[in-house]
């Protein structure tokens, strides 16, 4: 996991350099067509999930490796992490969306006449709105995109409406691995959980990352209301181990049984699942 964690945080520059109060970029380079584009490669898996969201599905025609949503979208040996700009270039593509312009990625592409759109990582939910309409714009489904972010934007005002105020300053810790890498208040994940208005304890000890680790002994002191695994895959965490943890039975979310195991893929994505996330926090927050 904590190879997932710095890989988000420093190859594809997480939250704007993981701190950065700057918007996430989303530039085009130079383009090769003023028509909107039929072959799309997208190397960044929220990218993906977006433009199949808006209905550009069918222009897709490769995603990189870590794009496994939705099933239909041609996932490929493709890495968004490590691109390789001669095999991009081999699907023809006349778009490739990418998180950040890794190793020159965006001049080699610019060589051979392929239009880049970077959309950098969000920093906030009105990020994620932004770059689902500049997708919306490039590939000409701007009606659908409006529609998807209108929605994304009821579907949370209504979650936000329904938390009991008496769960307001409730605290959670929010768990990114099993060796206690956490998210805070300053990061995109953050920021969604606040619109509950929950309390995040790993706040106070931010070490200018947004990904601080915490200590057992911290976290057992602060007996958060609630813990939130978002390490159910990568590190196969669940309600049963987190409730075997040595020490862990004094913590208030283990004695009420308020651990939520998320989604890792939902919740290190900023795309409109980021409702569905929010919705098992909320769900599991008015129990």
């Amino acid at each position: 996991m904590r190879r997932r964690l710095f890989a988000l945080c420093l190859a594809v520059v997480l939250m704007a350099a993981c701190g950065s109060d700057s918007k996430p970029a989303a530039t085009s380079s130079s383009s090769s067509t003023a028509s909107k584009p039929t072959k799309v490669v997208s190397l960044s898996a929220t990218a993906t999930e977006m433009l199949f969201a808006i209905g550009a599905g069918p222009q897709v025609i490769a995603v990189d490796d870590q794009s496994n949503f939705p099933p239909e979208a041609p996932k490929t040996d493709l890495s968004g992490f490590t691109p390789n700009v001669e095999a991009i270039a081999g699907y023809q593509p006349d778009l490739v969306v990418i998180p950040n312009d890794t190793a020159g990625l965006v001049a080699g592409l610019q060589n051979l006449k392929i239009e880049v759109l970077i959309l950098g990582p969000a920093k906030q939910l009105a990020d994620s709105y932004d770059q689902l309409v500049t997708l919306g714009a490039k590939t000409g489904h701007q009606d659908e995109a409006n529609k998807v972010v209108a929605k994304m934007k009821s579907d949370i005002e209504a979650l936000v409406k329904s938390v009991p105020q008496q769960k307001a300053g409730q605290t959670y810790y929010y768990e990114l691995d099993n060796t206690f890498f956490t998210a805070t208040s300053n990061t995109f994940i953050g920021a969604v959980l606040n619109v509950t208005g929950l309390k995040n304890i790993a706040d106070a000890v931010d070490d200018g990352t947004g990904f601080p680790q915490l200590s057992v002994e911290k976290i057992v002191s602060a007996s958060p209301d609630f813990i939130f695994l978002a390490d159910t895959k990568c590190c196969q965490q669940s309600k049963d181990t987190v409730s075997q943890r040595a020490g862990w039975s004094t913590i208030s979310a283990v004695q009420k049984g308020q651990i939520v195991e998320l989604d890792d893929d939902v919740a290190s994505r900023w795309g409109p699942r980021i409702v569905d996330l929010l919705r098992t926090v909320v769900e599991a927050v008015k129990k």
